[in-house]
């Protein structure tokens, strides 16, 4: 279903490309309703190029949209905002993907009033398997949500919030691909120390995760009983099972994610104290 409104990106990195090259593949926008804006004119036109969309470097032209999506670095946000705060209208909706910068510290530097949508992708994204968080702000319609989720849904899977959670969401979805990364790589690194070449034994790891995790969300089943499903007496997935519990691979995953999940809240109340 379409949103037959005009969008805009400020900020033109590999996020916004991503969400740019979603929602004009599945038709939620036209070309010509959609702007972004960046510092490099040879990306804005490579970006015109590739998608016909009004691409500057001047960040009021899509700051003038009816969504305008904060797509830069949460450390330059203040400084945009700034720039194009006077520009951007009080019935529009702004979404932010800056990460750990709250609502309020938005809202703040916009009109009183102003629909805020504060929102955590990650990376995978960037080839339409995405995993976002979205929570609205105090003045955020229902509506506002459901649009935001069909900007998001067109990379990937998309969940609402409330916002006290999204610093956990972080902490999960949004530092995770890290994660996988690391144990795809420790997987590799395995295949070959048993004799499988890298490419094949990267190759082998990387489907194997990228099945394991769509058998997941499409049986909807709980990741144990998939568990015991490849396990079987005395065999080898038990045996190896037990040298990971050993290692305490639950537990560091645990502890990676509930210190991921501290370091958001400690960086997005540094974010408010800055306001």
């Amino acid at each position: 279903m379409s949103i037959s409104k005009t969008i805009g990106f400020v900020g033109a990195g590999n996020m916004a490309e991503a969400m740019i090259r979603g929602l004009l593949r599945g038709g939620d926008f036209a070309a010509e309703g959609v702007s972004a804006s960046g510092p490099r004119e040879e990306r804005m036109r490579e970006l015109r190029e590739k998608y016909s969309i009004n691409a500057t470097t001047d960040n009021k032209v899509p700051a003038a949209s009816q969504i305008v999506v904060l797509s830069v670095k949460p450390q330059i946000l203040s400084r945009v905002l700034d720039e194009v705060a006077g520009v951007i209208s009080s019935d529009a909706l702004v979404i932010s993907i800056a990460a750990g910068v709250p609502v309020a510290a938005i809202q703040a530097r916009l009109a009183s009033g102003t629909r805020v949508v504060r929102a955590m992708p990650n990376t995978p994204a960037l080839v339409e398997a995405g995993a976002t968080a979205i929570a609205g702000g105090e003045h955020a319609r229902e509506s506002d949500l459901e649009d935001a989720k069909k900007i998001f849904d067109a990379v990937g899977l998309t969940v609402i919030l409330e916002e006290s959670q999204l610093d956990a969401v972080t902490g999960l979805s949004g530092s995770g691909p890290a994660y996988v990364f690391l144990i795809l790589e420790g997987l590799s690194d395995a295949g070959v120390k048993v004799g499988l070449s890298r490419r094949t034994s990267q190759l082998l790891a990387a489907q194997t995760l990228l099945g394991s995790a769509k058998l997941l969300l499409e049986t909807n089943e709980h990741p144990g009983r998939l568990k015991d499903m490849v396990t079987s007496p005395g065999g080898t997935a038990i045996t190896g099972l037990h040298t990971l519990e050993n290692g305490g691979v639950r537990t560091t995953l645990m502890n990676a994610v509930e210190a991921a999940t501290r370091r958001s809240r400690e960086l997005g109340e540094a974010l408010m104290k800055k306001e």
